[in-house]
């Protein structure tokens, strides 16, 4: 079975906006074992799509269309199918009664407009959309099933899993088993991995690939065959021991993810104080549904002032070592822990920049502090060379990573390639 993907509109081939629904289908469909082999991005032209939906038919069996159903005169896709299969567009009764009580069930005025919404090719199957406007529609022509959806996320992805997904299922059966791991590392450049994983020779039928988006770079095991997947697990083994403490995680692609999954699980309780990180520990947990249950507080003491006063560091302390140092940060780390008593508690300040760095502490010095019933672990990196996002974000990454391999009973403090620690 050949996959394809041709995602529309102007606003993502211009890259006004970033085609999420891509990287999304793709990893959801790996995940079943079921390849994408190409995927095409086509502007909002009629003669454009009307070429790609030809050329494409030609050559795969199915092809994933996104986007451009809706009601507006830039909404092309469903025109451009039925000009390329020569067929008039008919309206379809069951949608555009569906249409009509979404609207009246919203409490809304149905515009004129979205009566094109119901008018798809002759021939075609509608798929129905549960959550919105757009009704889904599938036809054959030439070699391929061609299966269209709104490029609304929420309704987009609604519909490949319950519509697209069982249609696949129901109709092809994959050529080729296949069977996918990721290996989530931080700490180390791109080129290093590569250059450290090249010692291990790759069984036929399973290949490496690479994701970088700082500050992770992910690692990507691909098996295609049974020989191959029953090889899977030896060679994540070898990586594994090759890379010892680059790689952090697995099958996610944050580490906030993995601390969000590990704390649910666990019953245990964390509180945050930030200051160069600003609210980015606090705001990457909060972003899954269930943080309440362990996140007690997070706090943002960027001035000194705010330390002191709100989580009792030692004015003394301030003035001996500066805000950027490890006494203050685990002062600021026990703080945290002592007002509500948390298992836990997450502490970092640094200089992020592009200004306030000095010969001894210059711009990309952070100091992290994890606080716990039974003392506190600690440590000041040097980030150089990096812009202040990137800082703020590799210093919330190893925030997180200390966490973790605190929950696993492991060495807390460990050697990252890329960057150097201060000694205390």
């Amino acid at each position: 079975m050949k996959l394809e993907m041709i995602c529309t509109g102007e606003e993502v081939l211009a890259g006004q906006i970033v085609d999420s629904n891509a990287a999304w289908f793709a990893n959801i469909l790996m995940e079943k074992g079921i390849e994408c082999q190409r995927r095409v991005t086509v502007g909002d032209r009629l003669e454009d799509l009307v070429a790609v939906f030809k050329e494409r038919s030609l050559e795969a069996d199915i092809i994933m269309v996104n986007g451009g159903l809706g009601p507006t005169s830039d909404d092309l896709s469903t025109e451009a199918m039925a000009i390329a299969m020569g067929v008039p567009l008919i309206e379809n009764k069951e949608w555009r009664t569906k249409l009509e009580a979404w609207f009246t069930r919203n409490s809304r005025v149905m515009a004129e407009s979205n009566l094109k919404q119901t008018l798809l090719p002759e021939t075609a199957i509608m798929i129905d959309n549960p959550v919105g406007t757009a009704c889904g529609f599938a036809v054959k022509f030439n070699r391929a099933w061609l299966f269209f959806t709104p490029g609304v996320p929420f309704e987009f992805k609604r519909m490949v899993t319950e519509q697209f997904i069982p249609f696949v299922e129901e109709r092809f059966v994959a050529s080729t088993s296949v069977a996918l791991k990721k290996l989530l590392t931080l700490g180390s450049g791109e080129s290093a991995l590569a250059d450290r994983l090249e010692a291990i020779p790759l069984p036929e039928g399973i290949t490496l690939g690479y994701r970088s988006y700082m500050p992770y770079i992910e690692i990507k095991l691909f098996a295609r065959g049974a020989t191959a997947i029953t090889s899977l697990p030896r060679i994540e083994t070898e990586i594994k021991a090759l890379l010892g403490n680059a790689v952090v995680a697995e099958n996610v692609t944050t580490l906030d993810k993995e601390i969000h999954n590990k704390l649910v699980s666990s019953g245990l309780s964390l509180s945050v104080a930030e200051s160069c990180t600003g609210g980015m520990i606090t705001s990457g947990l909060v972003a899954f549904p269930g943080s309440s249950s362990y996140l007690h507080h997070g706090l943002v003491t960027y001035s000194n002032e705010a330390k002191v006063k709100v989580l009792g560091v030692n004015p003394q302390t301030l003035d001996d070592y500066g805000a950027v140092s490890i006494s203050t940060v685990e002062e600021m780390a026990k703080g945290a822990r002592n007002i509500l008593g948390s298992d836990y508690a997450l502490a970092t300040s640094g200089i992020a920049g592009p200004e306030g760095g000095t010969k001894d502490k210059p711009v990309g010095t952070v100091a992290i502090a994890l606080a716990t019933k039974y003392g506190v672990h600690s440590q000041m990196l040097k980030l150089p060379s990096r812009s202040r996002a990137l800082v703020r974000t590799l210093s919330t990454a190893v925030a997180y990573d200390m966490l973790r391999r605190e929950l696993l009973g492991e060495a807390v403090i460990v050697d990252y390639s890329s960057f150097s620690r201060f000694s205390k």
